[in-house]
């Protein structure tokens, strides 16, 4: 039977949800332990990563208008909804699963990357849900892609092509790291 690796992207707008998260950290990487709720033993998946875009904005208003806007986008890994089976995790595996996250952190630095070059206006509500929509939009594809081309893992030159090409795109926007 193929080692299928799963992925859920949940992207959150608003508040924060009350359950454990990782923040990601090019410095930090996941390990096995990290991945704590119970496998499902329906599934043919060795593991599924949680991982998501958590966004936030305030705004300051003067009477009716919109004077200013604050935002905050992170990265966000969730292990009580991750899991693995013990027994079929292997390294690579784990090296599938960390570049999930590494695509959400990806997204999560275009995404602020946008928000600089948002001008304070009166739309700026809809501008701002309307960037998380496209965002949303565009990293599940990539997930989906990613998945895809690797055969979730499977196909080594693949997983080490996307691998090569998340670090150059994370090194490219490192400047929007949080």
């Amino acid at each position: 039977m193929k080692n299928l690796i799963l992925f859920i992207a949940f992207i959150f707008f608003g508040n924060i949800t009350n359950d454990q998260v990782m923040i990601w950290n090019e410095t930090s990487k996941l390990t096995w332990a990290d991945f704590k709720a119970h496998p499902d033993t329906e599934s043919d998946a060795v593991a599924l990563t949680a991982s998501g875009i958590t966004f936030g904005y305030s705004l300051k208003t003067s009477g009716d208008k919109i004077v200013d806007f604050s935002t905050n986008v992170e990265a966000h890994f969730y292990p009580d909804k991750s899991w693995y089976v013990k027994e079929r995790g292997n390294a690579h595996i784990l090296a599938h699963e960390q570049l999930h996250f590494d695509i959400t952190e990806l997204y999560a630095r275009q995404f602020r990357q946008k928000l600089t070059k948002l001008k304070v206006n009166q739309n700026l509500k809809a501008q701002l849900n309307q960037l998380q929509v496209s965002i949303n939009e565009a990293i599940t594809e990539t997930q989906q892609r990613y998945d895809k081309e690797t055969n979730h893992s499977m196909v080594i030159d693949k997983q080490k092509k996307w691998e090569a090409f998340i670090a150059i795109e994370l090194n490219n926007l490192a400047q929007y790291k949080s």
